[in-house]
């Protein structure tokens, strides 16, 4: 779903115009621009991009209604609507392959001669 489709939910859900909420719906759906396939909602249909969304936008906004709406309640029905539940990280990570290079930069150690 675009994020316009999901302001207008968020519109019949809680009121207001649909730019009252489309700054919230394009970030939740703004890893698209790096990962152009359904995996990029790995990013932010989560708990935690919920979490985040909430660290970046605030607890409430205020609708062009003047009601006082949840960013997280925003938030939560964005990844609803796309997933149908809301997965922890972990779900997204159980399905990650392990790479070396997740572990850290090995370094070498130098032999330094002492005159």
């Amino acid at each position: 779903m675009k994020p316009f489709s999901h302001a207008k939910n968020s519109v019949n859900t809680h009121g207001g115009v649909v730019e009252d909420y489309m700054r919230i719906h394009d970030f939740i759906d703004s890893s698209k621009a790096v990962v152009p396939d359904m995996r990029h909602r790995a990013m932010l249909h989560s708990a935690w991009g919920i979490y985040i969304v909430e660290q970046i936008f605030g607890t409430w906004i205020t609708n062009s209604d003047g009601k006082k709406v949840q960013v997280r309640d925003i938030a939560e029905e964005h990844v609803l609507d796309d997933l149908g539940f809301i997965p922890t990280m972990q779900d997204y990570l159980e399905c990650m392959e392990l790479k070396p290079w997740m572990g850290g930069a090995k370094r070498k150690t130098r032999f330094i001669p002492i005159d």
